[in-house]
């Protein structure tokens, strides 16, 4: 890892629209903000790619993230810029819905779930998810 290089885990959810569309245009942009002290933006951008659990760099990776139940990808970014314009706002706590659906659909059906409703974005293009997560 360096200090320009930006990786997450990426869990099950409605849809794969990020997956489907960095595999057609390595670009991206994502932004992270301070909701509380010094107003301060972090915008990660530049080149990314998706990790599936099949892929190589899937077992080399996984180990920088706490388990997580639904992990379908790993997202990893270079490039980093900074801002500091962003609003105040309360963090109240974490949602556990997420966590509690994956925990409960387990495993196979979490698989399941990607094959029926994660295979491709809105605009039909392929997030490849079923074929690299053997």
């Amino acid at each position: 890892m360096n200090k320009n290089r930006v990786i997450w885990l990426n869990v099950t959810g409605s849809g794969n629209e990020t997956a489907a569309h960095v595999q057609q245009n390595t670009r991206m942009t994502i932004m992270f903000v301070a909701f509380e002290g010094r107003p301060m933006i972090m915008r990660p951008y530049g080149s990314a790619k998706v990790i599936h659990p099949g892929d190589a760099d899937w077992e080399k990776l996984l180990p920088y993230f706490d388990p997580l139940p639904g992990a379908r990808q790993i997202f990893d970014l270079v490039q980093i810029s900074y801002g500091m314009a962003v609003p105040l706002f309360d963090y109240v706590d974490e949602r556990e819905a997420q966590n509690d659906w994956a925990v409960q659909k387990g495993e196979d059906g979490i698989k399941q779930y990607w094959s029926d409703k994660n295979q491709h974005s809105l605009d039909g293009k392929p997030t490849n998810i079923v074929s690299n997560s053997s």
